[in-house]
């Protein structure tokens, strides 16, 4: 599993070094993406401290603050629904095509290792005055 997600911690998006201690809170976790219990989720590599965190409170993958979207989406919730429904989702505004551009290529990479195995697109569109971020993937 940790080979399989490059050793990256899928809450934080970090490197998790293998030979940190399990008891260390950067040492490696299994976890899942979800806290419900019931769903059925595959599981995936995390730091022991985003594990322990995640177990107190609702997981939050933060957007990078290099990124300039107005009102950005949260994307935890917004990969459950692409990945029970597919189709497509606003995600976020920004000032200019650059900022989306940006915006737009950073979530493809993002959800590559958020959710692997599903093909997430992301478009463009301009409106009022700004740019959308629109992210689609197909049924599943």
């Amino acid at each position: 599993m940790a080979e399989r997600d490059g050793w990256q911690c899928w809450v934080c998006d970090e490197p998790v070094d293998p030979d940190e201690s399990v008891n260390d809170p950067r040492g490696p976790s299994v976890d899942s993406r979800t806290a419900d219990r019931k769903a059925k989720v595959a599981e995936r590599l995390a730091h022991r401290g985003c594990n322990s965190r995640k177990g107190a409170v609702k997981v939050v993958i933060a957007w990078p603050e290099r990124l300039y979207v107005v009102e950005p989406a949260p994307l935890i919730a917004v990969a459950e629904r692409l990945e029970r429904k597919g189709g497509r989702e606003m995600v976020g505004r920004c000032p200019t095509r650059k900022d989306a551009q940006e915006a737009a290529d950073w979530l493809v990479d993002r959800f590559s290792r958020l959710v692997p195995g599903m093909l997430v697109t992301a478009d463009i569109q301009a409106g009022g005055g700004q740019f959308l971020v629109i992210l689609a993937t197909g049924r599943r």
